[in-house]
């Protein structure tokens, strides 16, 4: 989970001085852990390409990217984990379930996507809107299968 990546350092920065020790970390990991590595960044949707080179499991992506693009950039074959804007579940439900419709959309029916935020929660986010989000999200996908 890495918030500052997008925000503190370019491409260059980024493929220079933090790449070559995520990499490594993530390989380490991998050949211990026996459940699949998840790197996530903010602010890095022009370099998710870069990211995917890192060889995660699953590439998290923030709000600030279409799912669609965010897959032509790490790769089709790899699953992805985003991208519900976090400023959303403090939206009235109407608003919410609208951007929650949006992201699901454009997941569509390509498997390999893990429906979260696009970063971390505020403290403030009201635990029902968190539930209700969570429960309709179930229930869309649920249905999604089952008309498949």
């Amino acid at each position: 989970f890495d918030s500052w990546a997008g925000l503190a350092l370019s491409r260059y920065d980024y493929d220079r001085y933090v790449k070559p020790y995520n990499s490594k970390l993530i390989q380490m990991v991998q050949g211990r852990a026996k459940v699949p590595v998840i790197y996530f960044s903010t602010g890095t949707a022009t370099y998710l390409d870069s990211i995917a080179e890192m060889g995660s499991d699953v590439v998290g992506v923030d709000w600030r990217i279409g799912l669609g693009e965010a897959r032509e950039r790490v790769g089709w074959n790899r699953p992805v984990m985003g991208n519900l804007d976090p400023v959303a579940l403090l939206a009235p439900w109407r608003e919410l379930r609208f951007r929650i419709d949006q992201v699901l959309a454009e997941a569509g029916e390509q498997p390999g996507h893990i429906f979260n935020l696009g970063h971390g929660i505020f403290k403030n986010t009201p635990v029902d809107n968190v539930r209700r989000a969570v429960e309709y999200v179930q229930a869309q996908t649920v249905r999604s299968r089952e008309v498949a």
